[in-house]
C-alpha cells in the first residue's frame, strides 16, 4: 500500500508544479535560442532567520538576488533529505567557480532541520562539517539558517500544499526533500526535489533558465 501511496502524491505533486519542470526539461535541451520563461508558481512570504555565526537575517536582504532554499540535516554530509554531494557538486561548486560573473547574484540558503522537519540548533556544528567537507565552502554563499521553514515552505497551488506527510517522506515531512528555486521578488519559479542527481541537474537548467531570462530583459531596455 506505502508504494501505490507514494506514487499518487508524487501523481498529485506532478500535477500542481510539474508543467514548469517539464517546461524546462524540453526548453534547456533544445538547439533553438528561442527560451521559454519560467512560470510564477507562487509568492513566497516573507522570511527571517539567524544565520551559524548568529546574525538575524530576513528575506529583505536578499531583494534583487537568485535564492536556492533547501533543507540540510546535521546527517549531513553522510544522510540528508536532500542530496548533500549532488546540491555541493552541481549547484554550489557552479556557483563558487561563476561568483565573479552574473552567478554572483545567486545564493544558497538551507534550513537546519532535526530530521522532523523542527528548527535544529546549535547549527554551527553543521557549518564546520560543510568547512571540511565542502571544497572553498563560504559561509555567505552557501547560508545556513536557523528558523522555522515550515512557514517558507507553506506554499499552495491548485488545492495541493508542499507541506504533505506521510511515511514515504524523509522524517515524515515532504518539504525537506525538496528544492525551490526564487526570483529577485521572492516569487517561486520552481520546485523539484533534491534528492536524485537528475532533478539537481534540472534545478541547475532552470537556475541558468531564469538568468537568461532577466539577460534577455535587460537587453530589451
Amino acid at each position: 500500500m506505502s508504494f501505490f501511496r507514494k506514487q499518487r502524491n508524487i501523481l498529485g505533486f506532478l500535477l500542481v508544479f510539474g508543467p514548469a519542470a517539464f517546461l524546462v526539461f524540453i526548453a534547456t535541451r533544445g538547439c533553438s535560442h528561442n527560451f521559454k520563461n519560467l512560470d510564477v508558481l507562487a509568492k513566497l512570504p516573507s522570511y527571517e532567520f539567524t544565520d551559524a555565526s548568529g546574525k538575524k537575517r530576513s528575506s529583505k536582504e536578499f531583494k534583487d538576488e537568485v535564492i536556492l532554499i533547501t533543507t540540510l540535516q546535521k546527517s549531513c554530509p553522510y544522510e540528508c533529505a536532500v542530496s548533500f554531494w549532488h546540491v555541493n557538486q552541481i549547484l554550489y561548486q557552479h556557483l563558487r567557480k561563476n561568483s565573479h560573473k552574473q552567478l554572483k547574484k545567486v545564493r544558497i540558503i538551507s534550513f537546519v532541520t532535526d530530521g522532523k522537519g523542527n528548527p535544529a540548533s546549535n547549527i554551527q556544528d553543521l557549518q564546520e562539517t560543510l568547512s571540511s567537507q565542502v571544497e572553498g565552502y563560504q559561509p555567505d554563499l552557501w547560508i545556513l539558517a536557523q528558523g522555522d521553514a515550515k512557514e517558507l515552505y507553506n506554499i499552495s497551488r491548485n488545492g495541493q500544499n508542499l507541506l504533505q506527510v506521510g511515511e514515504t517522506y524523509y522524517g515524515g515531512q515532504a518539504f525537506q526533500e525538496l528544492i525551490l528555486l526564487v526570483d529577485k521578488t521572492n516569487q517561486l519559479r520552481m520546485v523539484l526535489k533534491g534528492n536524485q542527481e537528475g532533478l539537481v541537474r534540472r534545478m541547475k537548467e532552470s537556475l541558468a533558465l531564469l538568468l537568461k531570462q532577466y539577460d534577455k530583459e535587460r537587453a530589451a531596455h
